[in-house]
């Protein structure tokens, strides 16, 4: 291990939950009603109770993710989280002009299983 490996991991896994975390906040309060309004639209059912999970899921799993406390536990949460989120909101397969979003998502789901699988690193609460 390098000297610079630890660090390394520490800002992959602020910059993954950095997204996770800004989502999370940015659905409460004023963002609660065009979030919902939007979720309606893609046909999902019981709106608020989808929302108010994806609200703790990003929330808690981000935060989890930065300090590097269960981060395999909240990477699995996450990676599971984006799959539907993927194939509801940004399928780029019946709108192109979704496929970056598609793309993103891919990414930061390959994000993911590194973190659950290689663990969160030394500068982390489960210090693996």
């Amino acid at each position: 291990m390098n000297q610079f490996q630890p660090w390394g991991l520490l800002a992959g896994r602020l910059l993954l939950a950095y997204i996770f975390v800004d989502a999370g906040y940015g659905k409460i309060g004023d963002g609660f009603a065009g979030t919902a309004k939007y979720m309606a639209a893609k046909g999902m059912p019981m709106v608020e109770v989808l929302l108010v999970g994806a609200i703790i899921v990003e929330l808690i799993g981000g935060l989890m993710l930065a300090v590097g406390w269960k981060a395999r536990w909240a990477a699995w949460a996450l990676f599971l989280f984006i799959i539907p989120t993927t194939i509801i909101f940004h399928p780029a397969w019946a709108d192109p002009s979704q496929m970056i979003q598609f793309q993103k998502n891919l990414a930061i789901m390959g994000g993911m299983l590194y973190v659950a699988f290689m663990g969160p690193g030394r500068l982390s609460l489960d210090k693996a």
